[in-house]
């Protein structure tokens, strides 16, 4: 069953509101903060294909080689499998890369049907495809999605974000961090929210001070 979606930024403030009721950590956050932004993306292959092209490169990286495939028409799937090796390469892409895009494109993935599928079963299909981890499933499902209730516990800043707010003596590893983010359903992806807002203000914060 699909649950609540994230479409404006009034969903967004009820979920923090709700947050801020349960925790009074969250509402402390929240003054720091601010409103949250809505943080939503198209959804697609594409979607998913930039995520690919992302990984393990820095933004500035990511976005030459999307610029490229994009000028060389290798963002839809049916380019992608009529493309050649050398085309992917001249791009910026790795072979590993390459593979990756490929098996997307071959993938079969009926991205209307996706909508409405639920958040355990989004992430259950994203994953089957080679290159497409839990973590990039549920960036997905979050973001190009909505879903509200969907969380990421295996991002290292989501981690850093918990242990700071929480006062904790160590960083949650994602098995601890999946069953901690229980307490905040049904806005868990708000609750990410909230944690990235407030872990990238004190890593600003840490910044300025040094």
């Amino acid at each position: 069953m699909v649950g609540r979606i994230i479409e404006t930024e009034a969903c967004v403030a009820e979920g923090a509101a709700w947050l801020a009721q349960q925790e009074p950590v969250f509402e402390r956050a929240l003054a720091l903060t601010g409103p949250l932004a809505l943080r939503r993306r198209d959804d697609g292959a594409q979607a998913l294909l930039s995520a690919i092209v992302s990984q393990q490169v820095s933004v500035a990286s990511a976005n030459a080689i999307w610029a490229r495939l994009e000028g060389a028409g290798l963002v839809n799937p049916e380019a992608i499998l009529a493309a050649h090796d050398d085309e992917f390469r001249a791009c910026g892409l790795s072979r590993q890369k390459i593979r990756y895009a490929r098996a997307l494109a071959a993938s079969g993935i009926d991205f209307d049907a996706l909508r409405n599928l639920s958040d355990a079963a989004v992430v259950d299909t994203l994953v089957a495809v080679p290159g497409i981890g839990r973590w990039t499933a549920e960036i997905y499902a979050m973001f190009s999605l909505g879903r509200a209730d969907v969380f990421a516990p295996g991002d290292l800043a989501l981690q850093e974000g918990v242990r700071m707010l929480f006062d904790m003596q160590s960083r949650p590893n994602e098995r601890a961090l999946r069953s901690y983010c229980e307490r905040w359903q049904p806005w868990r992806g708000v609750a990410a929210r909230l944690i990235w807002a407030y872990y990238g203000l004190q890593k600003t914060r840490e910044g300025v001070r040094s």
